[in-house]
C-alpha cells in the first residue's frame, strides 16, 4: 500500500486570522474552506504543490482542535497519509499495535474517508489515514 503525505494540520484559534497570514506568506489564497460538524471543525485548505496545508478552527472549545487549542496552542496538530484503502491502514496499524482513535473510517473535509491513530502510539504524533474520493 503505497502512502503518500496528504497534508498537514495546522491548530489554529481563527481562521478569519490565520487564514490571510498563511496566504500573505505563501502568495496564495486557501484553495476552499469547509465545516466538517463530524470533527467539530472548520478548515482552510492551501493547495501547496503536493501535500497540502489544512488550518483547522475548532468549532467548539470542547472538541478535538479546542482541547488541543488550550494544552497547546496553535501549531501542527497532525500529519495526515493519504492510502488507497483505509480499512487496510487501519488493520495494518492495528496489527502493530497501534492505538486508534478511530475504530471504523469517517467522513472528512472533501468527502474523504478518514481514521484517526492515537498520538501515544507515534511518538507523540497524531496521524490521519485518507482515502479520497
Amino acid at each position: 500500500m503505497a502512502l503518500l503525505i496528504d497534508h498537514l494540520g495546522i491548530a489554529v484559534r481563527s481562521l478569519d486570522q490565520a487564514a490571510p497570514a498563511w496566504a500573505a506568506a505563501l502568495g496564495m489564497g486557501p484553495a476552499g474552506r469547509e465545516e466538517v460538524p463530524g470533527q467539530g471543525v472548520r478548515v482552510a485548505m492551501f493547495a501547496v504543490g503536493g501535500p497540502k496545508l489544512e488550518l483547522l478552527e475548532p468549532m467548539t472549545p470542547e472538541g478535538p482542535v479546542g482541547k488541543f487549542l488550550e494544552s497547546r496552542g496553535e501549531g501542527i496538530h497532525h500529519i495526515a497519509f493519504r492510502v488507497d484503502d483505509v480499512n487496510a491502514a487501519l488493520a495494518r496499524a492495528k496489527d502493530a499495535g497501534a492505538r486508534m482513535i478511530d475504530e471504523t473510517p469517517r467522513r472528512g473535509a472533501g468527502g474523504a474517508l478518514v481514521a484517526f491513530v492515537h498520538p501515544k502510539s507515534l511518538n507523540g504524533v497524531l496521524v490521519e489515514f485518507v482515502q479520497r474520493p
